[in-house]
């Protein structure tokens, strides 16, 4: 008997094989315990961080923090957190309030910049257990995350009238193309969709269609279309299912995201990150600016998830794929158990229940 028949006969034998996964073979050293910026924010932050740094020790994660206090009301991000980043090359944190208007700019657009953190990631997927109104979602959100109407080039051209300009270059586009492509290539998606208004902004989205559809032709097995940004947010809320990887400039992929991320569940459970080229910082997915409601702060209630599966996202970043399986099985098992939930998602458990559920069950 041939290989492939034994395969396929304990494919369809009704008693299954023991399961085993695929050996995944480090090199020497890879063991070694990595050190992560550790920023646990404003509001919910501290609570939510606070979450997964008792996750990683109950599982005795290779990893280790250092932790800095940073708030959104600061004029910068300090310096000596810029070294511990730039030195450790991953970075954990909650959110960081970001004031409305006035004069202090976003702590998270500087950390965006000045780490050249281009690439902003959102998975937005429904979790077993946890009823939406649409099944079958699995969107990865992939925005630029530098430039575009995060610019910050703003001015008051005479009294009552202000000028904000949209920054788009042929460089940036062309970058996030590729790591969308480079994305779906690498975890067997099938589809990569642009999101533009390339119908109004001709020059600034048209460079932008134009990069994409210049990386598309390099990846013959992955589909690409492009949809108008009012059109997507209207297939959104009505067909989510059909959309894959979405590949978006700066504001666009904000808001597409935090659709996608009320689709599929809400934001306190999905995942998200910001890479570079050298640095990665990880965090809830959509809303990171969100730093919760005080009576949610006041009851300690806050929702660790989305947290806690960016935090899985890292340890796969940093190479222990075992430990990000661990963790993500242990969360799946509590959201479908159903037993430990946040207000958000219909309970009325406390972050410390939910962090104990899951250790509970992690193998």
């Amino acid at each position: 008997m041939s290989r492939l028949q034994t395969l396929r006969r304990l494919i369809s034998s009704s008693t299954p094989p023991l399961a085993r996964s695929v050996t995944y073979m480090p090199r020497p050293g890879d063991g070694a315990p990595r050190a992560v910026t550790l920023i646990p924010g404003d509001g919910i932050g501290p609570l939510v961080t606070d979450a997964v740094e008792q996750v990683m020790s109950a599982m005795h994660a290779p990893v280790y923090f250092e932790r800095y206090e940073v708030h959104g009301d600061m004029k910068r991000v300090p310096e000596e957190v810029m070294e511990s980043i730039k030195k450790n090359k991953v970075c954990l944190k909650g959110g960081l309030r970001t004031p409305v208007g006035g004069g202090v700019s976003s702590l998270n657009v500087q950390l965006r910049k000045e780490l050249d953190l281009y690439a902003s990631l959102v998975n937005c997927f429904n979790l077993p257990g946890l009823p939406t109104r649409h099944e079958g979602v699995d969107i990865v959100v992939i925005r630029e995350n530098t430039e575009g109407e995060y610019s910050g080039l703003e001015h008051e051209v005479v009294p009552g009238v202000v000028e904000s300009l949209k920054v788009i270059t042929k460089f940036c586009s062309e970058r996030i193309a590729k790591y969308a492509f480079e994305y779906a290539y690498l975890n067997n998606r099938k589809k990569v969709t642009a999101v533009h208004k390339a119908n109004i902004m001709k020059l600034a989205d048209g460079l932008f269609l134009e990069s994409c559809r210049e990386v598309a032709t390099k990846y013959p097995s992955i589909k690409y279309n492009e949809i108008i940004v009012d059109n997507c947010c209207m297939q959104l809320v009505s067909k989510p299912e059909q959309f894959d990887v979405m590949v978006t400039p700066n504001l666009y992929g904000n808001l597409v995201a935090n659709t996608a991320a009320g689709i599929a569940g809400g934001t306190g459970v999905m995942p998200g990150g910001n890479v570079g080229a050298d640095h990665a910082v990880f965090e809830q997915g959509a809303s990171a600016g969100n730093v919760g409601k005080d009576n949610i702060v006041v009851q300690k209630k806050a929702n660790p998830v989305a947290l806690l599966l960016s935090s899985a996202m890292m340890l796969r970043h940093l190479q222990f794929p075992s430990f990000a399986d661990r963790l993500e099985t242990a969360v799946e098992r509590v959201i479908l158990e159903g037993k430990v939930r946040t207000k958000d998602l219909g309970g009325d458990s406390t972050t410390q229940e939910v962090v104990d559920a899951v250790i509970a069950n992690l193998d």
